[in-house]
């Protein structure tokens, strides 16, 4: 097998990308993969080299992914907007051979020393020269060139070393195999009829370097034969005007993405008519966001919930009747459990860690066996490190991170509790919650506030507040005023930079 086999079958003539306002079809696209593969085979590199790829949401980016796939090369998808430092460390950290550069990186990639990345002996670019090395446009061009094939692999070969979002520490690379990844791809269209089919356009808004948008949005399109409109830079109002022009049917973001168009003076479900699919997730969605959406769009936006480690989805509330709120149920082929700190199951409605089980469950992390230990048990259940509890009629809703749980005399504290009632306060903005050490309690509960632009908070009004809406041990009892709330691309708060 390998993955980039999803992208055979369909019509030449079929949609399948619109890229910076220009459509490529399926044969279109083929033909450039094939001519990439050869390309990159052609430099010398073999199955199984590593190859960073470097680029925001174009077609560029697919072309060299499925390209990369094909030759059986390990792909590693970087975010283009990380700084030199950041960049540097997570080339040299899996030995790539090879690094593909778009526009979006360029700058940031040529601020490295090539001294510093010892291992990589090709550099190409996407869409320029770069300075000792090949434009990925010519690769594969020249004269009596050979063709070559699709590299078969095994389902437990590696495809992608993806790292994780680093929100509670620093990012891994995750092993994700061809079976993991094609896995899920058949998990998420086997959940319910209304995923998705080849007439649908998707917005792919999800930066392709995260998981989400990597294998739901791109890799679940291309199985089924659906156009991709890539997105490299988000805009609420552009964003509108591309699914009207566009017809998108089906839209995927975080939650920060629909928070900004329900916030959006003077729009209504006239200027999303064509969407049938709204769906949310990457990061824990709001309750008042989905409801602002539905009252302002005349959207049912449903959370499915997943994570990098499990390819990504674990579960989905599409085709269901989970209430808002929920993160739906198990997609088909993953089995779930909720576990007290014992590794006993607990009871319906009570709160426990989530562990997951499937082919879609990856293989752990890059030369990493001490972090692939604590999160994958002898049997290969992954410990997600997520708190869900599961209502009456089998649908799961959040809690909270598991490592972001605060003990406060020896009562739980979850920070998103805390959380959802700051942002209450008609004068708060966004907030995150951390614990703290305390001489007496063990931890205390922190809260970071960015203030609403022009309201008066005090901090005594912040803990009254929170007081008459609180148990007293989850009050917070510090508040500091800050200006932004670190987030990562997917929008989910980065605690760890915080404490």
């Amino acid at each position: 097998m390998n993955l980039a086999t999803i992208l055979e079958n369909h019509p030449d003539d079929a949609c399948a990308l619109i890229s910076r306002g220009k459509p490529t079809t399926y044969g279109s696209l083929r033909a450039q993969v094939a001519q990439l593969r050869a390309g990159l085979v052609s430099l010398g590199l073999k199955p199984g080299d590593r190859v960073a790829l470097i680029s925001g949401n174009n077609r560029y980016f697919v072309v060299s992914y499925l390209a990369g796939l094909g030759a059986g090369l390990v792909i590693v998808p970087l975010n283009p907007t990380n700084p030199s430092t950041a960049m540097q460390h997570e080339i040299d950290l899996v030995g790539a051979q090879a690094v593909i550069v778009g526009a979006a990186g360029r700058q940031a990639f040529l601020g490295i020393e090539r001294s510093s990345l010892p291992t990589v002996e090709h550099v190409i670019g996407a869409g320029f020269v770069p300075e000792n090395g090949v434009q990925l446009e010519d690769l594969g061009t020249e004269d009596g060139a050979a063709e070559v094939g699709i590299t078969d692999r095994a389902p437990d070969d590696l495809a992608v070393l993806i790292y994780t979002s680093g929100t509670a520490g620093s990012p891994r690379p995750a092993m994700l195999t061809h079976g993991n990844l094609y896995a899920n791809i058949c998990q998420t269209l086997a959940s319910s009829d209304e995923v998705q089919n080849g007439d649908d356009v998707v917005f792919g808004v999800l930066p392709l370097f995260h998981i989400f948008g990597l294998n739901v949005v791109l890799g679940v399109s291309l199985a089924v034969g659906s156009a991709v409109l890539l997105i490299e830079r988000f805009d609420p109002v552009s964003g509108l005007e591309s699914i009207q022009k566009h017809g998108v049917s089906v839209v995927s973001g975080p939650p920060t993405m629909w928070a900004a168009w329900a916030g959006i003076p003077g729009i209504d479900a006239s200027m999303v008519a064509s969407v049938r699919l709204a769906v949310s997730g990457a990061a824990k969605l709001p309750v008042e966001v989905a409801q602002a959406v539905e009252a302002k769009l005349g959207l049912r936006l449903e959370e499915g919930y997943g994570l990098t480690e499990a390819s990504p989805v674990v579960t989905s509330p599409t085709g269901t009747d989970a209430p808002f709120g929920s993160i739906g149920i198990p997609v088909p082929g993953v089995e779930l459990r909720i576990v007290d700190e014992n590794d006993e199951d607990v009871l319906v409605g009570d709160a426990g860690e989530i562990l997951v089980h499937g082919p879609n469950v990856f293989a752990g992390y890059w030369k990493d066996p001490e972090a692939t230990d604590r999160v994958l048990t002898k049997d290969g259940w992954l410990r997600t490190g997520d708190v869900a509890v599961v209502d009456d009629e089998g649908y799961l809703f959040l809690v909270d991170r598991l490592k972001d749980l605060i003990i406060v005399s020896g009562f739980n504290v979850f920070p998103a509790e805390v959380e959802s009632v700051l942002l209450e306060h008609p004068g708060i903005d966004a907030c995150a919650v951390v614990g703290v050490p305390h001489p007496y309690t063990g931890e205390a509960v922190k809260a970071y506030v960015q203030a609403r632009p022009g309201a008066p908070l005090e901090e005594d009004d912040i803990v009254a507040f929170c007081a008459e809406r609180l148990s007293s041990y989850k009050c917070p009892n510090k508040i500091w005023f800050v200006e932004n709330i670190p987030r990562g691309v997917t929008g989910k708060i980065i605690r760890h930079q915080l404490k």
